[in-house]
């Protein structure tokens, strides 16, 4: 394989090579198909600049974040959001750069560096099919809002029972945005389930995670969230600190990945695994090859 020599943002790494004998990198990755597909994505691109890398994907959130912690992995994909909430306790509300700034700042107490954020932010977020939200003239939560409250519009959601029930999900989206849902227009059920209902119709209105590769699949609308109610939780390589004094160029070589990363990408590249049934080394892959970085 080619070594990297440009990416499509013109950053040039030509003498950025890692040299012979560098040592072991593990590359961690959760149990879901986008880190799936980041984790494979990593290895391949680290193996091609010379790197001897373990790929350790497929575990829980919190088992690979303490896997991190304790030195066991040196590198993953992880979202600004999770770790604000989920490992650092923040429940303060945030806005994307605020959420940056303070997990960079927190981590690295525990010897962890937040590299370059990409623009990828799988969000929670509520959809809609893409004709019936353009029928009714809907583009943000406002629209929705206002579509409920002022033009009586009957409308079912579809919700995962977590969201529905969490202190900072359903109920106080509805007080964010001013509007009321009955109880008998909600149906809960399996955030996988969301997807087909809303697809076919059974629900108007359903809550997804923003860079699900079913969303342009299946030709959904993503209600934008114009007052800033959901959290960021954007997709960013995460490192150990001493890992990054072992390989200075490390850091470099990965803002050079995370650039090229944002919703609609990631979209793609989990709706070929998942929905068109790809291999997921092949999906990584050709990302690779299509950036001039294999």
């Amino acid at each position: 394989m080619k070594r990297l020599m440009t990416t499509l943002s013109g950053l040039a790494l030509a003498g950025a090579m890692t040299t012979a004998g560098a040592a072991e990198i593990t590359v961690g990755g959760k149990n879901f198909t986008e880190q799936q597909i980041l984790s494979n994505m990593t290895t391949q691109y680290l193996e091609s600049l010379g790197y001897d890398v373990e790929n350790r994907s497929g575990m829980g959130s919190a088992v690979l974040r303490q896997a991190q912690e304790n030195g066991q992995i040196d590198l993953y994909w992880e979202y600004t959001g999770t770790s604000l909430i989920n490992y650092n306790d923040v429940t303060e509300r945030l806005s994307p750069e605020e959420t940056y700034a303070r997990v960079k700042e927190l981590d690295a107490e525990k010897g962890l560096v937040w590299l370059d954020p990409s623009n990828a932010n799988n969000t929670y977020a509520l959809a809609m099919r893409e004709a019936d939200a353009e029928e009714r003239g809907i583009a943000s939560l406002s629209d929705l809002a206002q579509a409920i409250n002022d033009g009586g519009e009957d409308l079912t959601f579809a919700l995962n029972a977590e969201f529905y029930a969490r202190e900072d999900g359903w109920r106080p989206l509805q007080q964010a945005y001013d509007f009321r849902v009955d109880r008998g227009n909600i149906k809960r059920m399996d955030s996988g389930l969301v997807y087909p209902a809303l697809r076919d119709g059974d629900v108007e209105v359903g809550l997804v995670f923003a860079t699900d590769g079913r969303i342009p699949a299946f030709d959904f609308r993503v209600l934008e969230d114009d007052q800033g109610y959901f959290p960021a939780y954007a997709l960013t390589p995460v490192v150990r600190q001493e890992t990054l004094e072992e390989n200075p160029d490390l850091a470099k070589q990965m803002n050079a990945l995370s650039t090229l990363l944002d919703d609609a990408t990631m979209a793609e590249l989990n709706a070929r695994v998942d929905v068109e049934r790809e291999n997921i080394e092949d999906v990584a892959q050709s990302f690779l090859e299509d950036n001039e970085l294999l």
